[in-house]
């Protein structure tokens, strides 16, 4: 599967938050360069404490803190939006993975 330079768009709604440039492909995540819009300086706190969690290895507050994200935000393929994701966004760069049907529950 060729993603290298695909661009993937993070949305709320109508509202583009931001592109990511795939440069990167490791199955079954992608990552690239992380453009931002200006509307994405209002979701930015949110990936940020996700990070954070994640890097205290705080899972299950992580779920908590991540559910706002997957509710209000779309990922959107080049080939339209994707059933569900989980991105994580730092400065310029972005890796995630994603699905065409919803993940399993655990």
């Amino acid at each position: 599967m060729g993603f290298d330079g695909d661009v993937w768009r993070l949305m709320r709604q109508e509202e583009l938050l931001g592109e990511i440039v795939i440069d990167e492909a490791d199955f079954p995540w992608l990552s690239g360069r992380f453009v931002p819009a200006p509307a994405f300086g209002e979701v930015k706190p949110w990936f940020d404490e996700t990070l954070a969690l994640l890097e205290a290895e705080e899972y299950e507050r992580f779920d908590a803190s991540y559910d706002r994200i997957a509710n209000a935000l779309t990922l959107v393929a080049p080939s339209g939006p994707v059933a569900e994701f989980l991105l994580h966004i730092s400065e310029a760069h972005a890796w995630f993975r994603w699905s065409d049907e919803p993940f399993d529950e655990a």
